[in-house]
């Protein structure tokens, strides 16, 4: 039997900004005949829609009949866009994200949930769990990081892995502030291909994802900037990894053999949240709910039923 899908939009107040703004969101599932706590998914970017982490549906469906929450965040999809904040530090920061994921669980009248982050949406993730919120039951980061120093480290050494003249052609049009060309892009697929997702050909989801976030890329580039390699944005000095320690749920954290979040990266997670378990898929990159999707639904779902 498939699950249900429902679609809506929430009204999302937010300082600063005069005209209405909403929220869109997608449930896979029922909230109100489930009796397990949704998982709400949150997806990475920033400013990326929710396309890309929709297998994580197939929670929702028969053996495991998890209800599962999606949403567009604001500048993302099919949220309000505000490109006249592009590069306005002050406006786009987490606390706008973490009052946007509160405003959505209300209107919805979840009170409790489990929450499902990857790569950013991980650590927006694990600074709403460190505020330790009362209906918070289980947290899973999904190719996410501690630190966006580490993770910027790791990605210039992987990129090191990579032929010279990939390398050379990143290394010149991020010097002359030229990433927006057709040579830099192209040298920029040759890394996802090798350490984001390995499937071939990438999923439409992904690739629609992708170009939402090309024709609006204000979230993005005010809080990380143009480059995966040299963070020049909001999140550049990023680091909680003195806070993990108040993290007071079950956490599983998940990577990929072959991921941009590498286990440099992830490390800090497992070593510093105090119940935390780490699984690496071995056939995946970054985002293993697409590269070993089966394994990757068995294995999450078997942690949210754990005792």
């Amino acid at each position: 039997m498939t699950a249900p899908v429902t679609e809506g939009e929430v009204p999302f107040r937010v300082p600063g900004v005069e005209k209405p703004c909403i929220t869109w969101y997608k449930i896979v599932g029922d909230l109100k005949t489930s009796k397990k706590p949704p998982l709400v998914a949150v997806q990475g970017g920033p400013g990326f829609s929710h396309d890309y982490i929709i297998p994580l549906g197939d929670l929702a469906a028969e053996p495991y009949n998890f209800t599962v929450i999606f949403y567009d965040p604001i500048g993302a999809g099919r949220s309000t866009h505000l490109p006249e904040k592009n590069g306005d530090e002050a406006f786009w920061t987490e606390q706008l994200f973490e009052d946007e994921f509160y405003n959505l669980l209300r209107h919805l009248g979840v009170e409790q949930y489990h929450v499902l982050g990857h790569c950013w949406g991980g650590m927006l993730a694990e600074r709403i769990a460190c505020k330790r919120p009362k209906g918070l039951r289980r947290l899973i980061l999904t190719d996410s990081l501690a630190s966006m120093e580490t993770w910027a480290e790791s990605a210039r050494k992987l990129l090191g892995k990579l032929p010279k003249e990939t390398q050379d052609v990143v290394e010149k049009h991020e010097k002359y502030g030229t990433t927006s060309s057709p040579e830099y892009q192209a040298a920029i697929v040759k890394f996802f291909k090798a350490y984001v997702l390995q499937l071939e050909p990438w999923p439409t989801e992904f690739l629609h994802a992708l170009e939402m976030t090309e024709k609006e890329p204000s979230v993005y580039h005010t809080m990380v900037g143009p480059s995966e390699f040299h963070i020049t944005g909001s999140l550049k000095h990023w680091d909680i990894t003195p806070e993990l320690h108040k993290i007071n749920v079950p956490t599983l954290v998940i990577n990929g053999k072959d991921d941009e979040a590498t286990d440099e990266v992830v490390k800090a997670l497992f070593w510093n949240i105090p119940n935390a378990r780490w699984y690496t898929f071995s056939n995946s990159s970054h985002m293993p709910f697409w590269e070993e999707r089966e394994a990757y639904m068995r294995f999450v779902a078997e942690f949210l039923t754990q005792e």
